[in-house]
């Protein structure tokens, strides 16, 4: 799992060096900030999914013992949802301004 989460985190930092080249060679910008942006998204993306793996698990064992833990358990996963658009809120303000 851990050679997974790696590859990926290297991918996504990877498109962010080819789109950033890309995009300075064609506006003349920093691409810096570019690198930033998809950082700031694949991190949280990579720790939103851990998150809601996790908490999903959790939540359908808890759910499988007592149906009624339903309503209280699932506003969790959705707040580990939440990490990911955080991340690519970030990111794209780090792009705007």
């Amino acid at each position: 799992m851990k050679k997974r989460v790696v590859f990926i985190a290297f991918f996504l930092l990877a498109a962010g060096f080819v789109f950033a080249q890309e995009s300075d060679k064609a506006e003349g910008g920093s691409a810096v900030k570019y690198i930033a942006a998809a950082v700031a998204v694949g991190i949280a993306c990579i720790g939103g999914g851990l998150a809601v793996g996790q908490i999903g698990a959790a939540a359908m064992g808890a759910m499988s013992e007592n149906a009624e833990l339903s309503g209280k358990a699932m506003p969790f996963v959705g707040l580990a949802e939440g990490i990911c658009l955080w991340g690519f809120l970030v990111g794209l303000l780090i792009l705007i301004l």
